[in-house]
């Protein structure tokens, strides 16, 4: 008898149960996509972000205390120590080897530059990896280097080839006022060490560099004579935002208890990757460029705030929706309700028949939504992101959830006048 009851309230007013499919799947739908996109927007952000600068900076511990002192930058005129250069792969063998998306080593120093149209002295020279290839001891292999860490940077002309020691880049402000353009020569000199130079691009930066020339590290290492040496090296890593427990490893490692310390080490806080990054590379400072790692952390919550919040919107607008749909359908359905409750039926079985027929209908839309908020998460991912979202099973777990929670608290209002209805009142028009 229920099932009978059941199937022919199904099948009756179907123009008023697609409407009730419609808003049930348009909340669906948009909490689908927000939701996976929420879940899927931290790396998203973060490599976004890493296409802006480092966010780690490695030093050697000489080096980092008297730049930290003394508010320099570090060029060769107060460095004494140096990194080597061997060691920067090593970067790649931490826990955390696919968090970090890019990484180069630069070592700084002052020369003079010779050119046709005369000399200019105390020129900052900057060597560096701008695209290296490197094959890792496991067998893997990584591309790495400036040119992808400068993602914003112009050249006109080409970047050095890897193993080339003769080829620079030069800033744009620099070649201007040199008189020097692609193709031309010009040579660096310190100490009586000379190199002679090809200029292979001019790149603008709109940073100091416009000033300066920029060539493979190997050069500027013998232009200093110091083998394999390296200044510092930039990481770019996709990090967790810090909380509490973050900020406090930053401050003191030894400071944590060991479920502490195993939960920071095995979670990508920024300041836990420096910590290993130190770990693998010796005599090594690693410390976070916490203008970048606060700012990455800043974005990611509000923006997850934003969705949170979209998908609670949605979800109230489809309960209230929902509530005026059922509560008209109810009420067209007055003298049939009532003569049910006259012949006997209770009102928990009365209830308990458009709870179900609400929840079925609930169920055609959620699942109606659910498929187009997936389709719809995929839009926003390559218009936004340029790459597809992942779409993590806890998304559907979430979503029918948020459906079930809507169709019941949307139904509320239809129970409260079934409830309150009096069959000898409906039955006489009253």
């Amino acid at each position: 008898m229920f099932l009978r009851m059941l199937r022919g309230a199904l099948l009756r007013q179907r123009s008023r149960r697609l409407m009730i499919i419609a808003t049930v799947a348009l909340g669906a739908s948009v909490a689908t996509s927000m939701l996976s996109v929420m879940f899927s927007v931290g790396d998203k952000i973060n490599q976004e972000l890493k296409a802006y600068g480092a966010n780690i900076v490695v030093r050697p511990q000489g080096a980092a205390v008297v730049q930290d002192i003394y508010d320099v930058d570090g060029g060769d005129d107060i460095q004494q120590s140096y990194l080597d250069e061997a060691d920067v792969p090593r970067i790649k063998t931490i826990f955390w080897t696919y968090n970090i998306v890019d990484f180069a080593p630069l070592l700084t120093a002052q020369g003079d530059v010779s050119t046709a149209g005369g000399t200019t002295e105390d020129v900052t020279v900057v060597g560096t990896w701008f695209n290296r290839h490197l094959d890792l001891a496991d067998g893997e292999s990584v591309d790495t280097g400036l040119v992808n860490m400068r993602g914003w940077w112009t050249i006109d002309g080409a970047w050095p080839d890897q193993e080339a020691t003769d080829q620079a880049v030069v800033g744009v402000t620099f070649a201007q006022d040199n008189g020097l353009g692609i193709g031309d020569p010009f040579t660096l000199t310190r100490d009586g060490v000379t190199e002679q130079m090809t200029v292979s691009g001019i790149v603008t930066t709109g940073e100091d560099v416009d000033n300066q020339v920029l060539t493979n590290i190997a050069a500027t290492q013998d232009l200093i004579a110091v083998p394999d040496a390296v200044g510092e090296v930039e990481v770019s890593a996709l990090t967790t935002p810090d909380n509490d427990l973050a900020r406090k490893a930053a401050k003191n490692p030894a400071s944590l208890s060991v479920a502490e310390r195993e939960t920071w080490y095995c979670t990508a806080y920024v300041s836990s990757i420096a910590y290993q990054i130190e770990e693998v590379i010796p005599d090594s400072t690693a410390r976070a460029v916490r203008q970048v790692s606060e700012s990455e952390g800043t974005i990611l919550e509000k923006t997850q705030l934003l969705m949170v919040l979209v998908t609670v919107l949605s979800m109230a607008g489809a309960a209230l929706a929902i509530a005026n749909l059922v509560t008209a359908n109810v009420m067209e359905r007055a003298a049939q309700i009532g003569l049910m409750k006259a012949i006997g039926a209770r009102d928990a079985a009365v209830v308990g028949l458009i709870l179900t027929e609400i929840l079925i209908i609930g169920l055609v839309g959620g699942l109606l939504g659910f498929g187009v908020g997936i389709g719809l998460a995929q839009v926003i991912g390559h218009l936004v992101f340029g790459s597809a979202i992942s779409i993590l099973p806890s998304v559907a777990g979430i979503v029918a959830a948020l459906v079930l929670l809507v169709v019941l608290a949307g139904s509320i209002p239809a129970v409260r006048f079934l409830l309150r209805l009096r069959p000898a009142e409906v039955l006489h028009g009253r």
